[in-house]
């Protein structure tokens, strides 16, 4: 890349999904000069375009990981911000149900993981029910016991990412999409060389944001380097009619896959998407199959809901549609944490990069932006 060409800017975010929005209004409003950089033609059409909308609580997430840590704070501050800029949600809470007596300690241990992780105030730590009582707040639900989660939520996940690419545009951030960033280059005495779109960038700072994409940038910052990643497939089958549910339905999380298990959810209009399963992709090409649903796995999804819901019927599903998660772990593996790498990490200073940003990350956007602006912070100090 040629220097005397390259237009400078002083932070790029590469990706303008729910978390590279959170991160750009942050910088934004921290006085920075913000560019972010968008592959497609709209903000939010990757990974964050397949989200369910759940806000989730943090009950699921080993003490002190990042994933715990960010989405317990960042769902306290995703509800005031909604609140305060009129963006739909609803606190609905959810059930973890056991369907059978062996799962019981199962709930029990997920209590006390939610403990750890920080899940402690009165309307936020998950209660203890007996079947009788799952079957008086969902009369359809059919289990041995369950426990609420009284702080789960659900919220439009295009309006959020609406209003926090207001806030950002607002505090003058420039939103850039059909804008991919083709090559990315860290420069030696800090700052990245950047080619997107036809333009060429030298930024004192950039933020890896790209989702499915960010591990190539990975590899053309740091040649040599190896990130492990993997996709994994999540497909969704809707119900026809109205929930029977009014909160969120969730099994016991399956060991076997590192997911949450086929479980209910709800939108803001009433209506229940069962999903997602977990489907390992066989290497890194993503092709439009990757985001069709195989009507097929309905046996599948028939069977895993009706251990919670005997009452479905035949024929009530409908494939609807399926998302790729960005996973750091591979299949049969423990689920890994979030990985946010500072410039301590990887060498280039100004560089932060966020890899494996699956769920909760719609939840934990807010709280994942400020240890953005703090690692950018700490460089900007050290200069």
């Amino acid at each position: 890349m040629a220097a005397s060409a390259a237009a400078r800017v002083q932070t790029v975010v590469a990706g303008a999904g729910v978390v590279g929005l959170a991160c750009a209004r942050a910088l934004a409003a921290s006085g920075r000069e913000v560019l972010v950089l968008e592959a497609e033609p709209h903000v939010g059409s990757g990974v964050s375009s397949r989200n369910s909308g759940v806000i989730h609580a943090g009950i699921y997430y080993p003490r002190g990981s990042l994933k715990g840590r960010a989405c317990v704070d960042g769902r306290r501050r995703l509800y005031r911000f909604c609140e305060a800029h009129g963006v739909p949600h609803r606190r609905v809470g959810k059930l973890v149900v056991a369907t059978h007596a062996s799962q019981l300690p199962a709930l029990d241990a997920l209590r006390e993981k939610a403990e750890a992780c920080g899940v402690t105030g009165d309307d936020e730590r998950l209660r203890p029910l007996d079947a009788a009582d799952v079957a008086a707040l969902e009369p359809e639900v059919r289990c041995v016991g369950g426990v609420l989660s009284p702080s789960t939520g659900i919220v439009d996940a295009h309006e959020l990412m609406l209003a926090l690419q207001g806030e950002a545009e607002a505090s003058g951030a420039t939103v850039a999409c059909a804008g991919a960033v083709e090559r990315a280059e860290a420069l030696p005495g800090g700052g990245v060389a950047i080619e997107a779109g036809g333009m060429a960038l030298h930024a004192a700072e950039l933020v890896n944001c790209a989702g499915l994409d960010a591990p190539r940038l990975v590899s053309g910052l740091r040649p040599g380097a190896v990130v492990a990643h993997h996709f994994a497939k999540g497909n969704y089958f809707s119900l026809a009619g109205r929930s029977p549910f009014g909160r969120l339905v969730y099994p016991l999380p399956d060991a076997q896959t590192a997911g949450l298990g086929v479980h209910a959810t709800v939108d803001l209009a009433g209506r229940c998407r069962f999903g997602p399963d977990v489907e390992w992709l066989d290497g890194p090409a993503l092709d439009a199959s990757a985001f069709t649903v195989d009507a097929s796995r309905a046996e599948s999804f028939y069977a895993a809901v009706r251990t919670y819901w005997p009452g479905l019927a035949d024929g009530a599903l409908a494939p609807d549609y399926a998302g790729v998660r960005p996973k750091l772990s591979a299949r049969g593996e423990a689920a890994a944490d979030f990985l946010l790498q500072r410039s301590g990490d990887h060498g280039c200073r100004g560089l932060v990069q966020l890899l494996g940003i699956e769920s909760p990350g719609l939840t934990a956007s807010l709280a994942l932006a400020d240890l953005v602006v703090d690692a950018l912070d700490e460089d900007a100090a050290a200069r």
